[in-house]
């Protein structure tokens, strides 16, 4: 009892003083690599990527400014995250940083030097940005627009198939940072392999941005998207007239919004560990609070806060690890020993600063704003909604569960005693 709350005090502490000083550096760093991304993004590129530093009122260069057009879409919370330094006008500098170059002629001077050879080719828009890995994997999307989707069907048995039973179609959408591994590694393993009371068809997919699926640079990763990639590549091509969806975390905002849109064929939804905050107003700057609270422990927390309030320290990270996933992976290989790495490490980084930055803020905090009209038509149309959480998941607090079985009591919930966020579906079979 007195070690616990030791350590209690000690977390007490580090996420006191400690934590505000860190973030505080955090808030400046942000606003300096701010500056020098976009001075590298016109020397590489030869043009400004959008970024959400500014109010899109005031910066109608940006491509943000589509926030002014699509705002139920995206999430306040791109252009809202607390940082002192923007809020005192220390952009000012930054926003003069484009034409100063330009009329001095830096950029030019960098590109031509630097990089001569791409100057005698015809300019023409890239799949990746420059900070992004262009390896052959990772730009092997260009060749599909639709999203990469795991096809699974147990064989039936003789009795079944004569018995001309519908087949029972199943959608897995995975959680923020993984893919449709998530679910083949884990659910898929344990289906049998031949089915003799349903006919099952099992589809994991890739969400948009994720795993093996297309990462758009000129997407903005909302709700209506992911949900429009997925009735283009699962529910029109399979002509799927009645399915079942099941979803782990920020896939469970997808599930429902996808559930809701096509309530006449779901016949039930499965959510495990679904981020709730209600719908009200500001719910999605409440998401953000909770989901990436700015304290340094535990390490996971610190590592949310970090890539979710600061847009360019989170590029950095991603061009650093993502970029250079291909020496990573040789490194960790060499220090474990092993000749083939998990899935879970590989499939990390499998995405770009664009796709995790906009679905983090667009779906897990601006989907916020839509789950209880979502579930309401759900419970309206008779779906049946499960949920599913461990009482240790220390990423979606357990009183997202509670909330939602307050707010609708027709939602069935449970909890899963010794688990946590992943653990909850990967230590069962």
């Amino acid at each position: 009892m007195m070690a616990s709350t030791f350590q209690d005090n000690c977390i007490s502490v580090i996420n006191g003083a400690p934590s505000k000083a860190v973030f505080f550096l955090f808030d400046l760093l942000d606003n300096f690599l701010c500056i020098v991304f976009r001075f590298l993004d016109q020397v590489m590129e030869e043009k400004l990527e959008s970024c959400h530093c500014n109010n899109p009122q005031e910066t109608a260069e940006f491509s943000g400014c589509e926030f002014l057009s699509d705002h139920q879409h995206l999430s306040e919370t791109l252009y809202r995250r607390r940082n002192i330094f923007r809020q005192t006008g220390f952009l000012r500098f930054a926003r003069k940083l484009p034409e100063i170059t330009k009329k001095i002629g830096i950029a030019t001077f960098l590109r031509n030097f630097l990089f001569p050879e791409k100057m005698k080719k015809v300019p023409r828009e890239v799949a990746n940005r420059w900070s992004d890995c262009g390896c052959k994997n990772c730009v092997s999307w260009t060749n599909n627009d639709k999203l990469n989707v795991i096809v699974k069907q147990p064989s039936v048995s003789p009795d079944l198939l004569m018995s001309n039973k519908p087949v029972e179609n199943v959608i897995f959408i995975h959680g923020f940072l993984a893919s449709s591994s998530y679910w083949t590694n884990t659910v898929f393993k344990h289906l049998p392999e031949t089915t003799e009371k349903t006919n099952y068809r099992f589809f994991a997919v890739d969400l948009l941005g994720f795993g093996d699926s297309p990462k758009p640079r000129d997407c903005q990763y909302s709700l209506q998207e992911h949900v429009e990639m997925i009735e283009k590549s699962v529910i029109l091509p399979n002509n799927l007239t009645s399915f079942h969806v099941v979803a782990h975390s920020m896939g469970c905002i997808v599930a429902v919004a996808l559930a809701a849109k096509f309530s006449s064929s779901v016949k039930s939804v499965a959510l495990v560990a679904p981020p709730y905050f209600g719908d009200k107003e500001g719910a999605s700057c409440d998401a953000l609070d909770v989901i990436a609270e700015k304290k340094l422990w535990p390490p996971t927390s610190f590592f949310s806060a970090m890539m979710a309030w600061y847009e360019h320290i989170a590029r950095g990270v991603c061009f650093v690890v993502c970029k250079h996933h291909r020496t990573w992976e040789k490194i960790i290989k060499i220090i474990t020993w092993r000749s083939k790495l998990p899935m879970a490490i590989t499939e990390l980084t499998k995405h770009t600063h664009q796709s995790s930055w906009h679905s983090m803020h667009n779906v897990l905090c601006g989907g916020a704003k839509f789950t209880d009209k979502h579930l309401e038509s759900l419970i309206d149309s008779g779906v049946k909604i499960s949920v599913v959480q461990g009482d240790k998941d220390a990423v979606v607090p357990i009183d997202c569960l509670w909330n939602m079985k307050a707010k609708f009591p027709e939602v069935e919930v449970e909890v899963i005693a010794g688990t946590d966020h992943s653990s909850v579906i990967m230590s069962r079979k």
